[in-house]
């Protein structure tokens, strides 16, 4: 499985949004870079679905011209005008060729879930891999309304727990996916980013 980071030329704030092709052709978000829908057609005819992390405005601003475009289904955890299927902890839902369990992570967004296979992980905002206040394992913010770092400590020990070991690539909403190799595996990069949350100490300056 190769995913395809469509947002990965945009000029103005986005999250990563992947591209997974395969018998269930899936966008992972639909990110807020105008002209996604073009970077999708440069690489598929057409797609299945969208499934969302979050709702966060980085995430969803370009939902609506992707279902339009594609007439795509929507898979979300939160209730959204364009919701198809909703999503709950447990549940198991298709991207490409690969089953993904749900995993309801919240603490960043009241409504963020991270998808879990037995190869993969598509984390949203609740772990990344590097986001310039850490590398190698950091954490989305939770210093503003509605958010909270206790909740996001709780989720990213829930994920570690129904991780597979078999889990080689983290594919996160924001930052560069990460594949293990020499040495450094997944778990380790949530183990370190939640080592990092427990601290409680605010991740940016001025937080």
């Amino acid at each position: 499985m190769n995913p395809v980071n469509v947002t990965a030329d945009a000029d103005g704030f986005t999250c990563n949004a992947y591209l997974v092709q395969g018998e269930v052709t899936t966008l992972v978000d639909a990110g807020a870079m105008p002209g996604v829908v073009e970077e999708v057609e440069a690489h598929v005819d057409d797609i299945d679905c969208v499934v969302i992390t979050h709702q966060h405005g980085d995430h969803v601003a370009e939902l609506g011209a992707v279902l339009d475009a594609f007439d795509a289904e929507c898979y979300a955890y939160a209730d959204h005008p364009r919701r198809t299927h909703e999503l709950e902890d447990g549940d198991t839902v298709q991207i490409g060729d690969h089953d993904y369990e749900v995993v309801y992570t919240p603490g960043h967004a009241s409504d963020h879930v991270s998808f879990v296979s037995s190869a993969a992980l598509f984390s949203g905002d609740v772990v990344v891999y590097n986001d310039g206040a850490f590398d190698n394992g950091s954490f989305g913010r939770t210093d503003m309304q509605g958010q909270s770092r206790e909740r996001l400590v709780q989720s990213l020990d829930d994920l570690l727990g129904r991780l597979p070991d078999s889990v080689a690539g983290m594919y996160a909403g924001h930052g560069d996916p990460f594949v293990t190799a020499d040495g450094e595996t997944v778990q380790a990069v949530i183990e370190r980013a939640l080592e990092r949350a427990k601290r409680r100490k605010p991740k940016y300056p001025g937080e």
